[in-house]
Order: structure tokens, then sequence, then C-alpha cells
């Protein structure tokens, strides 16, 4: 297909850096006093050379193949004072990253347009929420690590990856990543994790030799979307120890890739084991990745989006995409 030209905002910075890896030219506001979602390129991540910066005020300016929403603020607020009229009747394209708030069952999703489609990045997500007129589709996740970096796990502990798990509380985990603490080693990293006696912020390149040392990731989130970290952290080889809630009950299966649970009891008891037999970690973590290879290849990633784009800039109505969901669960 052509190379597009997309624009969009900077939302979520790892889930951009894996759809830079399609190859389309992408574009991101940028304002002279940044503020969320108009950092332009960041320095927290390698970008590659097909991701660019514009002036806030030279955005409606340009002429973009595809719209990409990332947020309720992008679709609610930010469309209509960035975009000009004519980019706001384009191709148009809705990233949900999250499950629904409010409530799991009964919310609605901002967009009800026949003419915008809805992708999902887990089939949890879809499940929930309302998209009501909307069409959707899921790409599941697609990750890659540095090449090199495998599971070592000499440091009895466990690693907890988490953006600011002070400020987002008990649907980030706070008080299940505080209560096991103090029966478990954890160590925790991510940015603000100054406040809860955190270790630092590692670079997205750098994070998964980082998290390789540990004998397990530990996942505290009891409500969110399927994290990218937990998906790199099985790449390396790594067992993942977390609560059996969302999408992650379908990624990680239990005695043989992990241990999900919804009885934090059941979870500390099993991080002990894995602390007393490396090898019965080392095993765990060697069929994570298999897991992961076979889902979550960057590649099969690519290639739904590329089909994706491609059927939605062809037309002004959009096609729902024919992704079939067991494709989705093979790597090409």
């Amino acid at each position: 297909m052509k190379k597009l030209k997309i624009f969009t905002w900077h939302v979520h910075g790892s889930y951009l850096y894996y759809l830079s890896k399609t190859g389309h030219d992408i574009y991101l506001p940028k304002k002279k006093i940044p503020e969320d979602g108009y950092w332009g390129i960041t320095p927290s991540y390698v970008w590659p050379d097909n991701v660019y910066e514009l002036p806030f005020d030279e955005v409606k300016n340009q002429k973009f193949d595809v719209i990409l929403y990332q947020s309720h603020r992008n679709y609610l607020e930010d469309q209509y004072k960035v975009l000009s009229e004519e980019q706001r009747k384009g191709a148009r394209i809705y990233l949900e990253h999250d499950p629904p708030r409010e409530s799991p069952t009964d919310t609605v999703h901002p967009v009800n347009d026949p003419e915008i489609l809805v992708v999902h990045v887990t089939d949890f997500n879809k499940l929930m929420w309302d998209c009501r007129k909307s069409p959707t589709t899921v790409i599941d996740h697609g990750v890659h690590i540095p090449e090199g970096v495998s599971y070592d796990g000499h440091l009895q502990k466990g690693i907890v990856v988490v953006n600011n798990i002070s400020l987002r509380g008990r649907r980030l985990g706070l008080d299940i990543f505080e209560a096991t603490r103090n029966d478990l080693d954890l160590d925790l990293v991510g940015m603000g994790w100054e406040k809860v006696g955190g270790l630092g912020e590692i670079k997205h390149q750098n994070l998964p030799l980082f998290c390789s040392q540990y004998r397990y990731f530990f996942n505290p989130i009891r409500y969110t979307s399927l994290g990218l970290s937990i998906l790199e952290a099985m790449m390396v080889g790594m067992p993942i120890i977390g609560l059996a809630t969302t999408e992650l009950v379908t990624v990680v299966e239990n005695e043989k890739s992990g241990f999900l649970s919804t009885r934090t009891e059941d979870l500390i008891d099993v991080s002990k084991e894995l602390i007393r037999f490396p090898d019965l970690a080392k095993r765990w973590g060697m069929n994570a990745r298999k897991t992961a290879e076979d889902r979550f290849s960057i590649n099969r990633f690519v290639e739904n989006w590329n089909q994706v784009l491609k059927e939605v800039s062809a037309s002004s109505s959009v096609v729902l995409p024919s992704i079939k969901q067991e494709e989705s669960w093979i790597s090409p």
C-alpha cells in the first residue's frame, strides 16, 4: 500500500512507538508550552524518521490521509481547536485504548458515527463499550524487544511497572501493591516512582533488559487495558503474576506461563514459590515468551494496522475491516 500521512496526538507513547513501525508518516502537534497531547516528539523513545512534529498553528494547513483520535478529549474538544473543517470530514479512526470507566457494561462511547471506525486494543474493551452506530474492530497489541535480551531472573524479587500509581489509586492497584510488598520483595519503576518508594523511571528501550534481572513480573492492576509492559516482559521470557481481570485472563495460563487470581493471598503464595524454585520460574517464562511471540508479534500488528488504514483511507465511508479474530492470534 502507499505511504500515508497520519495525524494524531501524542497520547500513549509506547503504543505510538509501535504504531510508527507501520512505516507511515505520523504527524504530532506541538504547542510552544507543551501540554497533554501536544508534546510533539519526546526524548523518552528512540523515534524512527517517519515521525514528525508540527507547530500547533500549522496543522490546519496540512493535508492528511487519516485522522487518528486517541482520547475522548481528542474527539470531543481537540479536533475543533486544531483541525480544519475539511480535515474533520476526511478518513477518521478512533483508537480506544481503555475499557469504560463510569460503568463497565452501560457506558456509551463518545463516538457514534457510522463513518468513524473504532479500533479497540483488546476484545474485552470491545465487549464492554457500547459503541452504538460506530463500526468496530480489534487489533491485538504488537511488541518487540531489543535483540539479545533474554530472561536472567537472578534477582530474588518481583518487578512492578506502573506509571503514576499513587495518582491512579485503586484502579491501577496502589492498595494491592502496598499490601503485597509487605510479604513480597517488590521493586517499582515508572513515572511518579518517588511517591511510593520506587526505583526510578526507565527509558522504554532499556526496560526489557532491566526487567530481565527479576524473578517474575508482578501486575497489581485491577481494571485497565492489557499493559504493553506485561507483553514486553513476556517477550523477555518472564513469568507473569497478576489479577485475574480484564483481557489478561486470555493471555496468561495458570501454572504454565504465570499465575492469575482474584485472591491476593494466592498471588503472594505463588510468588514465593517462584523465588524458591528458579527452574519453575524459567519454565513458566519460556511458555510466556512463546505466547507473546505467537499472539503479539509486531509483524502481525503492522499487518493488521495496514489493512485497516488501507480500507479506511480508500473511502470516506468506513467499511468494517475484514480482520478475522483468529488471525490476530497467529504470528505471520
